[in-house]
């Protein structure tokens, strides 16, 4: 059902349910929620989170989408996401629709294939997703191209996605795992604290993490490395 592999520093979470197009149901959102958590306790920098097969994310499954226990898992793992202290890379390997683009918005980077699709279709079968999935849509995309999926049911292909900011690079899970990996060498602490602040954290943990950052032993680091003209290395204390 998930997947999990370590290269180093970075996490892999792979979603195996080919079968289903990896559409979520309670024990996936869970598995998620509960391995990237495990993860980042382990010592992992940077997460990647992709889909077996040729989708990333067909959306919730339908079969059993209904119920509150569902929906608080969901939002659970989702808003889960959002809050942990390291970077999560989404590699983007096929379509990515309804609970799939909620899922790849929970993301912080986006890499995608050209297959890549991402939808928001409430309008088209009735239901509704929380406010911070169409508030962080539209402060990802634009309120405009947000108006267009949102009230105009409108599927973004690949292209129209990295136009509007919602895919960041184009590739597939090694060159998402690439990039991880550059970023894994960054300060911990200091990007911790810059995804404290984009995603909106309240100003008393956020002042922590910036004075967290310039007591740490990494803000010397690279102030030697600079000096012995050489690549700082970071141990996140």
């Amino acid at each position: 059902m998930l997947g999990t592999r370590r290269d180093g520093p970075v996490s892999v979470l792979e979603l195996q349910r080919e079968d289903r197009r990896n559409a979520l149901d309670l024990a996936l959102c869970r598995a998620i929620g509960e391995a990237a958590a495990a993860e980042v306790d382990a010592g992992a920098r940077v997460l990647v989170l992709t889909g077996q097969g040729s989708a990333f994310c067909a959306g919730a499954d339908l079969d059993g989408v209904y119920g509150g226990e569902f929906l608080e898992a969901l939002y659970g793992m989702l808003h889960g996401l959002t809050r942990l202290p390291v970077p999560v890379v989404a590699a983007v390997n096929g379509p990515a629709i309804g609970a799939g683009t909620q899922l790849v918005l929970a993301c912080d980077l986006r890499v995608a294939a050209p297959t890549a699709r991402f939808a928001v279709p409430t309008a088209r079968n009735g239901m509704a997703v929380d406010a911070w999935t169409i508030r962080t849509l539209a402060a990802t995309v634009g309120a405009g191209v947000a108006n267009r999926v949102m009230l105009g049911a409108e599927t973004l292909d690949h292209d129209a996605a990295l136009a509007v900011g919602l895919v960041d690079r184009t590739g597939d899970v090694e060159d998402a795992l690439a990039w991880a990996q550059e970023v894994a060498a960054l300060a911990p602490l200091a990007l911790a604290h810059n995804k404290l602040v984009l995603r909106g954290g309240d100003d008393e943990t956020v002042a922590e993490t910036f004075d967290a950052c310039w007591a740490s032993d990494d803000v010397r680091e690279a102030l030697a490395a600079r000096a012995e003209r050489r690549t700082p290395v970071f141990r996140g204390r």
